[in-house]
């Protein structure tokens, strides 16, 4: 099948792809997606079986701004207030599900990853389909998280129905992932929204959770190049380390920008690219942990840990 077959900008077609059973890329201000119905069980098994993703790792159910969130999950205070001040937009809360979201999607669990994008392709998309769409990022499991079509195309083919262009990603990370479980919250992974942005808006004091993964992107090990990744907190180490090594210009790549926001837009696009030279060490500076610096941080560690 040819890129132009499988590449479309044509919403009503994937749509129709989606309410009719098939599995898309799909297009969000954060990433792409692998995307199904939620409530076709068989579908969001195709998600698992072409990423290689494990059935106990959660999805995220992806909302209308149209839609009434609350017959996929129960919102308490906390959680309506940081829906009213952050949806549409690169935020997913977790939340005790209803019965109308299948234990295929939670991975087993009773609580329910909710999100409503803020990318005007995929809200058209989302008022167009029947139910929740589940979009686990739409590359192979624990690899760097695509964000253009072209990128998902690369990466998983003609194993997906259609992939809906909807252009480059304007975030370039994943969302923030925020429990909203009982009294308190917790900050599962950073993203697009700070820690900061959530405190302002819920005046609570705010716990950076880890333990056992109940969220996309906690595990250990995730958004990994091929290449070995190196993490230093300035260009002038990076540059150290390659001269402490006596690497040569052709061995080794730094990974770096001045800006935080530009160091998540391009980050992904650009470990892809050393990837598709042959590049076999990545020194990456670790930006400031500030603002959506959190979440290049939280990236560059987990690209960087020992691949399970």
């Amino acid at each position: 099948m040819s890129s132009s077959s499988v590449i479309t900008t044509d919403i009503e077609h994937a749509a129709y792809l989606l309410n009719t059973g098939g599995v898309i890329g799909m297009p969000t201000e954060t990433v792409y997606g692998l995307a199904a119905r939620a409530d076709m069980e068989e579908s969001v098994g195709r998600i698992f079986d072409i990423k290689g993703r494990p059935r106990n790792h959660p999805l995220i159910a992806h909302l209308s701004p149209d839609a009434p969130a609350s017959a996929w999950g129960h919102l308490n205070s906390n959680a309506e207030t940081l829906a009213a001040a952050f949806w549409p937009g690169p935020i997913t809360l977790l939340v005790p599900r209803t019965e109308r979201i299948g234990l295929w999607v939670t991975g087993g669990r009773e609580n329910v990853a909710l999100r409503v994008p803020s990318l005007n392709v995929t809200q058209r998309l989302l008022r167009m389909v029947d139910d929740a769409v589940v979009a686990p990022s739409a590359n192979l499991y624990g690899k760097v998280s695509p964000t253009t079509a072209q990128h998902v195309l690369s990466d998983l083919g003609a194993s997906v129905d259609c992939i809906l262009d909807g252009g480059p990603s304007s975030v370039g990370l994943e969302s923030t992932i925020v429990e909203c479980v009982g009294e308190s919250i917790s900050i599962l992974r950073p993203g697009g929204i700070s820690a900061q942005q959530i405190a302002d808006a819920t005046g609570l004091p705010l716990n950076f959770s880890a333990g056992e993964s109940r969220a996309p992107g906690m595990m250990l090990s995730h958004y990994a190049p091929e290449a070995t990744l190196i993490l230093v907190d300035s260009v002038e180490q990076a540059m150290q380390f390659a001269a402490d090594r006596q690497l040569s210009k052709s061995d080794w790549a730094m990974l770096h920008f001045d800006d935080a926001d530009e160091y998540a837009l391009k980050m992904y696009d650009q470990l892809r690219q050393f990837d598709s030279i042959g590049i076999s060490l990545v020194i990456a500076t670790l930006p400031q942990a500030r603002g959506i610096g959190e979440a290049v941080r939280d990236r560059l560690q987990k690209a960087a840990a020992p691949k399970s």
